[in-house]
């Protein structure tokens, strides 16, 4: 068989980012987008954007409304998120236990990665207390600012979190942790009790409880958290008990990754 030229070769891989970035324009904030759109985010001319939203389209990965014209984005971008989330130990793991301890306690349960600079939602389940109209799977939120990111920093010391997010941080309420000193103050804490609290740093008026998940290496690899309104949550009076039962949870997690709280010196 022969061989692509080079130039065939460099057509395709441009056309392949193209098409990439135009998927990457459909976000939490603009679900929906016109050709126009695209085109204007991407620097690329209408037609040429037409055109691969045209093959996109055919091939599941957007799909049109004819009535407002507005492109979405299709059945088979959801195909492979379900690929990737059955693929993920941590979610395997971590599904189960999650969902019951949403209801058990009525309160949102959630389960995080970290990716680069931000943690990556794999799991969340409603509770009766803390319903959402949509779901928190695939959506990203800063480290500094959440219990869950807190959770996943707990292992990381001040140097490798300086070169991670920095040592100046954007502030989302006035309770947001904003500098290096104070978020490994925090950490010192969360190392100390095995969990971190959030209370109104990301937004007003929510409240959550995380502890760490570990793998066979005694790394932290991921997050649960519960959360929930404030009113839900309660802290001042359901701190202990809510975090009994996540780290329980958390436990429970981090075992099925391959985690043994023994120290390997104490087995010889």
């Amino acid at each position: 068989m022969p061989r692509p030229s080079t130039r065939e070769v460099g057509g395709g891989t441009q056309s392949v980012e193209r098409a990439l970035s135009l998927l990457q324009a459909f976000t939490a904030e603009s679900p929906e987008r016109r050709i126009s759109e695209l085109a204007q985010l991407s620097g690329l001319g209408q037609s040429t954007v037409s055109r691969l939203v045209g093959t996109l389209e055919a091939l599941g990965f957007v799909t049109h409304d004819e009535r407002s014209g507005l492109y979405r984005l299709g059945p088979t971008v959801v195909g492979l998120a379900g690929v990737a989330l059955n693929q993920s130990p941590v979610h395997r793991q971590a599904r189960s236990l999650a969902q019951e301890l949403a209801g058990e306690l009525g309160l949102g349960a959630n389960v995080a990665e970290r990716h680069g600079d931000a943690l990556f939602y794999l799991c969340h389940f409603e509770g009766r207390l803390a319903p959402r109209a949509y779901t928190m799977i695939g959506s990203k939120g800063p480290l500094h600012a959440t219990a869950m990111g807190k959770a996943l920093l707990s292992d990381l010391g001040a140097d490798d979190i300086e070169a991670l997010i920095g040592a100046a941080y954007p502030a989302y309420t006035p309770r947001t942790v904003r500098d290096l000193r104070a978020l490994t103050a925090e950490l010192d804490e969360v190392r100390t009790r095995g969990y971190a609290t959030e209370v109104e740093e990301l937004a007003f008026g929510r409240a959550c409880l995380a502890a760490p998940l570990r793998d066979r290496s005694g790394r932290v690899v991921a997050a649960l958290s519960v959360s929930g309104p404030l009113s839900a949550v309660d802290l001042p009076n359901r701190q202990d008990e809510l975090a009994l039962k996540v780290i329980e949870r958390a436990d429970q997690i981090s075992t099925g990754l391959g985690y043994s709280a023994v120290s390997p010196m104490l087995t010889r």
